[in-house]
This record gives C-alpha cells, sequence and structure tokens, in this order.
C-alpha cells in the first residue's frame, strides 16, 4: 500500500568526487579538498578528503597540514565553488524528473517527499539515476520522518561499515538500532551538548528516550528540552517543500594568517565585521534583531555568545556597537585566530 516517505539523499565524498569527475586520473588516489590547495599555508582546513584519503585519518575540518602528515601522497586540490555548485544543479533537476518533492538543504543533501509503496524501489532508481546522469554517486535514508530519514543515510555510506547505499529507519526499527548508541550520535547533538545530556545521566538514545521533560525544560528551556525528548525518541518533521527556504541570519567569519592578542585590534575587527555585514543585509532589504559574536582562541575553543537589539535596526553602527557590547564578555586573554558575527533578521514587516 502506498504512503508517505521521507528520504535523505546525501552525495558520497561530493566535492573530491566531483574533481575526479573532471581529472578521471585522480580514480582510486588520496583526494584532499579545501582552502588554496597548499598544505603549507597556515590557516587552511579540509572541506572534503576521498574515501582513499579517509583511510589514512584525513576528516573534514582538519587542518591542511594536519592531512598532509597524516597523508603526504595526497593529491591536494583549491576548493572550487563554483563547479561544485555547477555539480549540485545538476543531482538536483535529476531527482527533480520524478514524482517526487525536493526540498534542497545544501549543496550535496537534499530530503526528498514521496508517495510510494516500494520506497526501496524509489531510492534505487534514484541512485542509479543520478550516477548515470552525472557520473556522481549517493547514499540515501529511508524514513518516515527527517530525523530518522538523515540518520539513516550515515547507515548507507560506504565507510559506515555496511556499504549498502541505502538503508531505511522508521518506528518499527527506532529502538533496535538506535536504543543503545550514545546520544552524540543523535543529529543535532554535538560534543558540548552530549556533554550536557550526560552529566544528566542521560548517556544512551534509550536514556534520552525516557527522560523526565520537566528536567529537560528546566536545564535547556521549554523548546529545546521538548525537542531533545522527541529526537531521543525518533520523533521529527515530515513535511517536504520545494519551496525555497527564507534565510533567517546571515553571517561573516575570519580566519587570521597571525593570531591578534591586542584587544583594540579585535575590537577593531570586530567593528567594521559588523558594519559590512549590517550594510550587506540592508541592501537586501533586511532588518537586524540580534547579534552574536564567535571568538575562536588558539586552542580552538569556540564560544560564542549574543545580545538581543532593543529594537531592530538597519543602522551599521547600532549593530556595531552591539557586536561590540557581546565582545566584551569573553576574557581576551589568549591569543585569537578567528572571528565572527552573524546577524538574525527580523521578519518582514
Amino acid at each position: 500500500m502506498s504512503r508517505w516517505w521521507v528520504l535523505h539523499v546525501d552525495m558520497d565524498q561530493f566535492l573530491a568526487a566531483v574533481e575526479v569527475r573532471r581529472h578521471p586520473e585522480l580514480r582510486g588516489l588520496p583526494v584532499v579538498v579545501g582552502g588554496s590547495g597548499d598544505p603549507s599555508q597556515a590557516r587552511q582546513v579540509v572541506a572534503t578528503a576521498s574515501y582513499e584519503a579517509r583511510e589514512f585519518g584525513v576528516h573534514s575540518g582538519m587542518p591542511l597540514k594536519a592531512a598532509w602528515k597524516r597523508c603526504p601522497d595526497a593529491v591536494f586540490l583549491p576548493s572550487d565553488p563554483a563547479t561544485y555548485e555547477a555539480a549540485s544543479t545538476e543531482v538536483m533537476d535529476t531527482l527533480r524528473e520524478f514524482p517526487v518533492i525536493v526540498e534542497v538543504w545544501g549543496w550535496d543533501e537534499c530530503f526528498v517527499g514521496a508517495t510510494s509503496d516500494d520506497p526501496w524501489g524509489l531510492a534505487a532508481d534514484l541512485r542509479k539515476a543520478v550516477l548515470e546522469r552525472t557520473g556522481l554517486s549517493c547514499s540515501i535514508g529511508i524514513g518516515d520522518n527527517k530525523v530518522r530519514a538523515k540518520l539513516a543515510t550515515g547507515f548507507g555510506k560506504r565507510d559506515s561499515g555496511t556499504g549498502a547505499g541505502v538503508y531505511q529507519l522508521t518506528a518499527a526499527n527506532w529502538a533496535e538500532v538506535m536504543d543503545h548508541r550514545p546520544v552524540r550520535e543523535l543529529w543535532g547533538i554535538g560534543s558540548r551538548m552530549s556533554q550536557n545530556l550526560n552529566e544528566l545521566g542521560l548517556h544512551t538514545v534509550a536514556d534520552l528516550a525516557a527522560a523526565d521533560l520537566d528536567v529537560l525544560r528546566k536545564r535547556f528551556g521549554p523548546k529545546m528540552g521538548t525537542w531533545y525528548l522527541a529526537l531521543g525518541r525518533g520523533l521529527g518533521d515530515t513535511e517536504v517543500t520545494d519551496v525555497p527556504r527564507e534565510p533567517v541570519s546571515r553571517s561573516r567569519e575570519v580566519t587570521f594568517g597571525e593570531d591578534l592578542t591586542e584587544r583594540a585590534e579585535i575590537e577593531e575587527k570586530i567593528r567594521l565585521m559588523a558594519m559590512e555585514l549590517t550594510r550587506d543585509v540592508v541592501a537586501e532589504g533586511r532588518r537586524v534583531q540580534r547579534v552574536h559574536v564567535k571568538v575562536r582562541f588558539t586552542s580552538f575553543y569556540t564560544p560564542i555568545k549574543s545580545r538581543k537589539l532593543p529594537e531592530v535596526t538597519e543602522d551599521p553602527e547600532v549593530v556595531a556597537a552591539a557586536a561590540l557590547a557581546v565582545l566584551a564578555k569573553f576574557e581576551l586573554r589568549r591569543p585569537v585566530r578567528l572571528l565572527g558575527v552573524r546577524v538574525e533578521f527580523a521578519a518582514s514587516p
């Protein structure tokens, strides 16, 4: 019997695969994409590593220098956003040829909504079409909501241990597959949140699913506390829409070639960043209601603090002043390697 399914499509080693597609001689070699492609330069990070490079422990987010130390024979390539954007369009257009709804989440992933009596067959047809049309492979998670579909994709990946390319996770097998796993493996729970949950005695997905809602709300607030409980139970949104998502914020950040140590210099960088960012978003008809500031120290500790403005504004000076007020909350006792500013948009009038 036909029913509504949510599929999560995730391209395999996307950036590296796109590079191999245009440089076939690289097939089977360890390929690392990121920054300028020069591992001798400071402050460059890995965007994507091919499966061959991952076997040496190379992964996204790792400094290129560290990647080179782990795999000196790898081919290092600069990031080429325009090429990846074009390849992504090819993939999404291929998916749209099927009787499905495609909700794009980035260059390399999307949710697909479809009514079907054979979701496995649909997933196989989608994978085949993408491979034949673009030469790029993908993994697909089948779920009864977005949370389960997203997690299912990871189990279908080549480096997941199954390598099947397709995996299904629904209410029927959620407990069997997920209950024994650490909360860190849930979508949206990072290392810091995992530690917070562990402090409450919630170590596994089963622990979180059985948690006291009042305890979670007290610790994380009514909205997020409710969300974490639902997440532990595998509950989530079932709607898939092809209407482009309205952006709710814009950010800008800079990694500096040399660490910043003087407060006055750090303040000036934040001020200019906030001013330029505000001018850009105001030019697009946006108004700002909240300002976030990110500081990454040389230890890679990266706190983020924010402040809601007394009233929405289009004035760069007001936003810059708020950003500096947020910065004042930081203890700048260690050298700084990265600064970032993010502004949240007010609802359209």
